[in-house]
């Protein structure tokens, strides 16, 4: 068992197979969890994404104690899947906790990858030719969705309540983000999909997900440097705006190579894997200029998204994204404990007052982009500024970054997660009470081709 020692650490070869068995039962605990969270929430008429959130929130350190990990400050002791595994492999509590870490590690590093793939997929589902039919329109509202909560949110913590630099960045930029799945999921419920106001959602939607990454590199960099460089900033903004830019352009040559290669491939698994192949090579390439490696498989898939085996090449990477994406999902809700906001507590309070703060930033900082929609007569400003509220999966990515870079306090990361779980939940009805109370929405289309189902980028 030699060979498996470089993943596990310190463990010793004699704890390796007991090791793969703590993996393995943490795995049943996560797929269990993510499913039947899903399914609850599926049929509560809710993204099943929120309930891969709370099933790992429910399994995680605010309740069952099943998946804990040592990163948030767990000791083994404080994880029930433990006793099973030390009566299992008759280990000595040393061993236990060698066993703790490293299973901990693993299942920590395969919530990495699955953040990788669902970027991926989000790349690929990010139609940049989509842009072109609302133009400057949806960019004004996604950059005022962008900058706005930022901005707010990342000065009100620092002033109202003393936050330092990195982590109010940090929470600053988990504001900006926008669920482009949970969104056109309900316009196309709606039959709005292709209204005006629809359209300049889903492609104000597309960009918000082009800067939100774009932030995200720079705030997390940050994190690994622990302080707030300007020369180091203008680097990180300029290289991480480079380096999509630079993806896209350079994509119109490279798709054109990469189907001649698929073309020419004969075995199984001749598109996912040279598509798969591409995505990791970009992610290491962001990695080694410092940036976030979420970011070169977000430009992968924007790039991969130009190719004429786009349609296809989404259907396979669903299963891949199927297995691991629920692994980050299900990680980030249990690396939460939202137990230090509970206001009995008085030292709490403050926690949950921070909560508030950033639920009323998000829900301001979008809302107010549809007054922010020039030379339409008669758009639906109230719908379009709902319409950019849900966080959803893209909120969860940036709370699973900042508490695996562990600049977050565990109040503030709590009172991130609820910020993202409100405001996935409130979005849906408040986006049909906006369009149902206003008579303005002029579709472009036909009713009938609002029946096609749309592309989303929630981890069904």
């Amino acid at each position: 068992m030699i060979w498996i020692d470089p993943i596990l650490g310190t463990v010793a070869a004699e704890n390796a197979p007991i090791v793969l068995s703590g993996v393995l039962l943490s795995l049943v605990v996560v797929y269990l969890a993510s499913k039947l969270g899903g399914e609850v929430s599926k049929a509560l008429d809710f993204p099943p994404v929120l309930g891969e959130l709370i099933g790992g929130v429910l399994v995680g350190a605010s309740a069952l104690h099943f998946l804990v990990f040592p990163e948030s400050g767990a000791q083994y002791t404080d994880s029930l899947l433990m006793p099973i595994l030390q009566w299992v492999g008759d280990l000595s509590p040393e061993a236990v906790a060698e066993v703790f870490a490293s299973q901990s590690e693993i299942i920590s590093l395969l919530a990495e990858l699955g953040v990788i793939i669902l970027l991926f997929e989000i790349g690929l589902e990010s139609d940049l030719r989509e842009l072109q039919k609302v133009g400057y329109q949806a960019a004004i509202v996604a950059c005022v969705g962008v900058v706005a909560p930022f901005v707010a949110g990342t000065v009100g913590l620092m002033l109202l309540f003393n936050v330092p630099a990195i982590p109010a960045i940090f929470a600053g930029a988990a504001l900006t983000a926008t669920s482009i799945g949970i969104t056109s999921k309900v316009l196309s419920e709606l039959g709005q999909l292709k209204s005006r106001e629809g359209q300049i959602i889903v492609g104000a939607a597309v960009i918000d997900d082009v800067l939100g990454i774009i932030v995200l590199a720079v705030v997390a960099s940050l994190a690994k440097t622990g302080e707030v460089d300007v020369m180091n900033v203008v680097y990180l903004i300029i290289s991480a705006t480079a380096f999509l830019l630079g993806a896209i352009l350079l994509g119109k040559f490279f798709n054109q190579a990469f189907i001649t290669v698929v073309d020419k491939l004969q075995t199984r698994g001749k598109l996912v894997i040279p598509a798969l192949t591409f995505a990791f090579l970009m992610a290491f390439l962001a990695n080694a200029i410092h940036l976030e490696a979420i970011l070169g498989a977000f430009a992968a898939g924007l790039v991969l998204d130009e190719t004429d085996r786009r349609k296809e090449l989404d259907q396979q990477i669903i299963p891949i994204a199927d297995i691991l994406v629920p692994i980050f999902f299900v990680t980030v809700g249990a690396k939460a404990d939202l137990g230090v906001l509970n206001p009995v507590v008085p030292e709490n309070r403050e926690g949950l007052v921070i909560a508030a703060f950033l639920i009323g930033v998000a829900i301001v900082g979008k809302v107010m982009t549809g007054w922010f929609t020039f030379g339409q007569p008669g758009i639906n400003r109230l719908a379009i500024g709902v319409g950019m509220i849900p966080r959803g999966e893209v909120g969860l990515v940036f709370a699973g970054i900042g508490s695996a870079s562990g600049v977050l306090s565990k109040p503030l990361e709590a009172a991130i997660i609820t910020m993202v779980i409100l405001t996935t939940f409130l979005a849906p009805p408040f986006l049909r009470v906006a369009f149902g109370e206003s008579s303005e929405s002029e579709p472009l289309v036909a009713q009938t081709t609002l029946e096609k189902e749309p592309q989303t980028l929630t981890s069904e």
